[in-house]
């Protein structure tokens, strides 16, 4: 009896390596390739499949989704022959799974090396300013080249990033002190920049305050003018309304004579003609001894010619 129960356990447990070697689960987003004797028969597609066991075999199982791959820093001579290190990142996906199976043997191998190799044609056309400054541009044609190599391969690459480029030490410190020589540029022209625009407000400020006070000034002066003539008008009518004779125009003058007499810068000055006539007027009422017009001339009395109008020679007070 125990040879048959080691025969049936024996049997069991080919029927159960069977029955896992029969059904594959294939999990979302991934392939798998079935060999039979070694051939190429057919892709596993994600659920549960059926295979012959002990004549299928599972070749390999590829992952479909897009994949992240960084690749250590390269160094990378530029057209300038200076060296600079360049560290890459490739997303790629598998669409082809035999031919990422049997077209290479280590895909991931072959696009690192596919990558270096084309990173150095593209960096070796360029000097290094443009190879700092057009990251854009080397990304595009390093895309380009591995998409169209990498076809064959049933993969495709669908972005590739520089994450640095290295340039060497000495070039990193002039680069440094050039940058620091550009922002002082640039904050010595601002600074300048902003004192030229202060002196202009200011000179502006400047500008329209004296046009300001001027037009003040003028005005202030045109009202005094305004004033000035306003009371002149108003003596001048008071004069008229009052219809004044000679003798009070007389009376005027010699009030006046005084004041003109004062002061010590006053040493010349003139008596109108104006004054003879109302000083004859004024000496015919007061009958004043030798004045123009009065009896007390020397003549007795007698009423003379008048003299010809003239203006008065300049008397000194001193």
């Amino acid at each position: 009896m125990q040879p048959i129960i080691i025969v049936l356990i024996i049997l069991v447990v080919l029927v159960f390596i069977a029955l896992i070697k029969t059904v594959q689960v294939i999990p979302q987003a991934q392939a798998a390739i079935v060999e039979r004797f070694g051939r190429y028969t057919r892709t596993l597609s994600a659920g549960l499949n059926i295979v012959v066991p002990f004549i299928d075999t599972i070749r390999n199982r590829i992952d479909l989704r897009e994949q992240v791959v960084p690749f250590p820093p390269q160094p990378v001579i530029t057209q300038d022959n200076l060296v600079v290190n360049i560290d890459t990142v490739i997303y790629y996906q598998v669409t082809d799974a035999r031919a990422a199976t049997y077209e290479v043997a280590s895909y991931i191998q072959a696009i690192e090396q596919l990558t270096v190799t084309t990173l150095r044609n593209i960096i070796g056309g360029m000097d290094l300013e443009r190879t700092l400054t057009s990251r854009e541009e080397i990304n595009a044609a390093l895309r380009g080249v591995l998409d169209e190599a990498t076809g064959k391969w049933g993969i495709r690459v669908n972005r590739v990033e520089l994450k640095a480029i290295e340039p060497p030490t000495s070039i990193q410190d002039s680069m440094e002190k050039q940058m620091r020589a550009d922002r002082d540029k640039r904050a010595a022209i601002l600074t300048a920049e902003g004192v030229r625009q202060s002196q202009i407000l200011t000179a502006e400020g400047e500008k329209q305050s004296q046009i300001l006070r001027a037009e003040g000034e003028a005005k202030a002066a045109a009202l005094r003018a305004e004033g000035e003539a306003q009371a002149i008008r108003t003596v001048f009518e008071s004069i008229h309304a009052g219809d004044p004779d000679q003798k009070l125009l007389a009376y005027q003058y010699l009030q006046m004579l005084p004041k003109i007499a004062e002061g010590e810068a006053n040493k010349l000055w003139i008596i109108p003609s104006e004054l003879n006539d109302a000083l004859k007027g004024l000496g015919g009422i007061v009958n004043i001894p030798g004045a123009p017009g009065s009896g007390g001339n020397g003549n007795g009395g007698a009423a003379t010619t008048p003299a010809p109008r003239r203006e008065s020679p300049p008397f000194d007070k001193n």
